[in-house]
């Protein structure tokens, strides 16, 4: 079964999010253990639809040893977002098996057994909560089966824990180890009639575990695609044109192939699709810093193309052209916003901006590849494995088989490792060498030639009746696109909220031309919507005279109201619930003592709230501004309703702090500036990352409500942005419209 399709944000495409239908399959392994295999078509397939099951794909592996320990296959990549350990922990529940006899092992890409493996859109959680549960519920039951055919007792007689199967009336239990192997031989029970255990027996499932790598991770081990070693190994660098797009005209490959420890410098010749093989000149060495260095003194001859009349400072003055005409594109259209603009008592304006931003893994790119007799093995750090394998198929001229991918833990992945041009610029280095090949980008090639998260520009108009009532709203967003096409992760929802709420709104839209590549950035679109939404919201609540959160609980009104998402109209769980947010914005309100603390001068609270990938999340900053104009955050209150279960606490608050104080480390610092088609910055010191001390306190609050568990790792970020720059506002007077935040702007006396 092919990969599940990812829409541009990086998420795999959904349209339900409920298993309808799943199987399981059992086989004895050497030594007398069991293995289950466990066939999850609904977790597989991107429309979670009920396959039939000969077209159903392997998803996880539970091996059970006579020695009682169980191995768990985690089948998606890591990133960091504790995957590894989270979805192993649904079946060790269900399984009933104590979580110090578990092992878990990373799986390799296998699209036969697996599915999709892709690591995105905060989807791990609501594809899998249900599936991987009945898949360790089926085994139990499995296991239960064997004890109660060897004592010759009912099943119904018999219970689990810890795993061990007991039958209480005889006194009589058994290790599961020892059941294993007559357990594998008896049928496979189907896994909708399953019984799933009731949640006040839960045992893993809500408790805090540690990540399985973390001791690796801090004792220095190799886990990392940086980390990879194999036999005959060399060493390379690719040198791409600083302008996207560009071609190679020349290069000085003999002068390079002269240097210490070089052993090849190669001219690359590729297509123009940025995430595959672009051209660009390969230098191998026996050494990475003697590939390196040799880099230093290559000269290579650019034809730049059109790519290169593009800057920042030119789009920033297109989109200021356009913001004053009417948008080529209507998105949306709710009664009569120009009409009802002219009756309101006041109008607001403004106009909000954003730049481009890297994703500054902490780990450059890299990938180790293998290309022997018509076949490729790679070793990479990816979140994307199977459309990788693809790429590198294509690349190469090979079929998809003959690609195998080995999933390194990254080092960080925020969408980035979504595109793959890394593996196939890898493969393609070493076909030519015909050896081991380690491409490893350094810090400069991460920065200027990533897939950006696109800049934005937001026209808006807010009307407000006499009571101080929103009654109009109206956006012309300016965006980047190609012909009729909107850029990747650069279009717009036209449910973006208040839209649904409001009775005239107006959401238009108007593109112009870009070179430079964009993706999947942490919570995509939702991390550039949500600063400039929220922040337009909290200039109306202004406006009005009103308190911003109660502004805010009066837009979204006392009753709870299912607004469905415009892109995918038929999944309840993608509308947007206008009480599960009311819920968070009350709770926020009660953790930071909104409205009720004395601030000193130069200190405010902002407030901000935003839905992304499912999850509902209302976010409180208090920030202080010194008379030069430096920001100190002080706090930030977080409020999260992510469903009816919180599978690892620790990791779950771990996620939610990071997402927020990523957000707000691009807030005060980060971007992403073009001239003459190239990227300007090359380091940390052009796009600085949060430093420690600047880092506040992060109080996390989950609230528990009656509805499916779903992810956290991105929904968390964009309402930090907005909470942050509505607290300088509340401190100074002085709003932020255009992203970073400048210090130079904020002075005050």
């Amino acid at each position: 079964m092919a990969t599940a399709p990812i829409q541009s944000d990086g998420a795999p495409a959904t349209r339900g999010i409920r298993s309808r239908r799943a199987f399981l399959r059992a086989s004895a392994i050497a030594g007398g253990g069991l293995l289950l295999h466990a066939v999850l078509p609904a977790a597989a397939r991107a429309a979670l639809t009920a396959p039939s099951a000969d077209t159903a794909t392997l998803n996880a592996f539970v091996r059970i040893a006579p020695d009682g320990i169980v191995t768990i296959i985690a089948k998606n990549p890591e990133i960091g977002q504790g995957v590894k350990t989270m979805l192993p922990m649904l079946i060790a529940e269900e399984l009933d098996v104590d979580w110090d006899h578990v092992r878990i092992e990373q799986a390799m890409l296998d699209a036969a057994h697996y599915g999709a493996q892709v690591a995105g859109g905060s989807m791990a959680t609501p594809l899998n909560w249900d599936p991987l549960r009945r898949v360790g519920a089926a085994g139990r039951q499995m296991l239960i089966a064997a004890a109660a055919e060897t004592w010759g007792v009912p099943d119904s007689e018999c219970r689990t824990a810890g795993g061990t199967v007991y039958h209480d009336p005889s006194g009589q239990s058994a290790g599961y180890g020892a059941l294993a192997a007559k357990a594998a031989r008896l049928p496979v029970p189907d896994l909708k009639s399953v019984t799933l255990k009731d949640i006040s027996d839960f045992k893993i499932i809500g408790r805090s575990i540690r990540g399985v790598d973390t001791p690796a991770i801090v004792t220095g081990q190799p886990l990392f695609g940086i980390d990879v070693t194999v036999p005959g190994m060399l060493y390379a660098v690719f040198q791409k044109c600083p302008v996207f797009g560009g071609k190679v005209v020349r290069a000085n490959t003999d002068a390079i192939k002269s240097l210490p420890g070089v052993r090849d410098a190669f001219v690359v010749k590729g297509g123009d699709a940025a995430n595959g093989l672009v051209d660009g000149v390969a230098i191998v060495a026996e050494s990475w810093w003697a590939a390196e260095k040799a880099r230093r003194k290559l000269e290579v001859a650019w034809d730049e193309g059109p790519g290169a009349t593009q800057s920042s400072a030119g789009f920033a003055a297109g989109a200021a052209a356009l913001g004053r005409e009417a948008p080529a594109k209507s998105l949306r259209r709710d009664g009569d916003a120009k009409m009802a603009l002219a009756n309101a008592a006041h109008v607001v304006e403004a106009a909000y901006s954003y730049p481009f931003l890297p994703h500054l893994t902490l780990e450059p790119q890299n990938c180790t590849a293998e290309v022997r007799d018509g076949k490729a093995e790679l070793w990479a750090p990816t979140q994307n494995p199977g459309p990788g394998a693809r790429i590198v198929a294509a690349t190469l001229g090979i079929t998809e088989s003959d690609v195998t991918v080995h999933m390194t833990r990254c080092g960080g992945g925020f969408g980035r490792r979504l595109s793959s041009d890394f593996m196939a610029e890898a493969a393609s280095i070493a076909k030519t060498v015909g050896a081991p090949v380690k491409l490893l980008w350094n810090r400069q090639d991460d920065m200027r030639h990533d897939f950006y998260r696109p800049a934005g520009f937001h026209f808006f108009k807010g009307g407000l009746d006499a009571g101080g009532k929103l009654v109009a709203f109206t956006d012309h967003f300016v965006t980047f696109g190609h012909g009729d096409r909107v850029a990747d992760s650069a279009s717009m929802d036209p449910g973006e909220f208040p839209a649904g709420l409001v009775e005239h709104v107006d959401y238009g839209l108007s593109m112009l031309p870009l070179s430079v590549p964009t993706g999947a950035l942490r919570a995509p679109r939702s991390n550039a919507f949500a600063f400039a939404f929220q922040s337009f919201i909290d200039e109306l609540a202004h406006a009005a005279g009103e308190d911003p959160l109660a502004f805010r609980l009066a837009l979204l009104g006392s009753e709870t109201r299912l607004l469905p998402s415009a892109v995918d109209p038929k999944n309840p769980l993608r509308a947007f619930n206008t009480g599960r947010m009311h819920g968070v914005l009350q709770l926020v309100a009660e953790k930071s003592n909104w409205g009720k603390a004395e601030l000193p001068k130069g200190t405010g609270m902002g407030v901000a709230f935003y839905f992304s990938h499912l999850g509902y999340f209302a976010e409180v900053v208090r920030a202080s501004v010194a008379p030069s104009g430096s920001v100190k955050l002080d706090k930030v209150w977080i409020a999260a309703d992510a469903g009816s279960q919180i599978i690892n606490p620790i990791n779950a608050e771990n996620q939610v702090q990071g997402a927020a104080l990523d957000g707000i480390g691009a807030a005060l610092g980060q971007a992403i500036t073009i001239e003459r088609g190239r990227v300007v910055q090359a380091n940390f010191d052009g796009v600085p990352l949060l430093r420690i001390d600047q880092a506040p306190p992060v109080e996390v609050h989950f609230l528990t409500t009656d509805h499916q568990p779903t992810g956290l790792g991105e929904p968390a970020l964009p309402p930090a942005i907005p909470a942050l720059c509505n607290a300088i506002f509340a401190a100074t007077g002085k709003r932020i419209r255009k992203l970073p935040i400048d210090p130079a702007e904020l002075k005050w006396s």
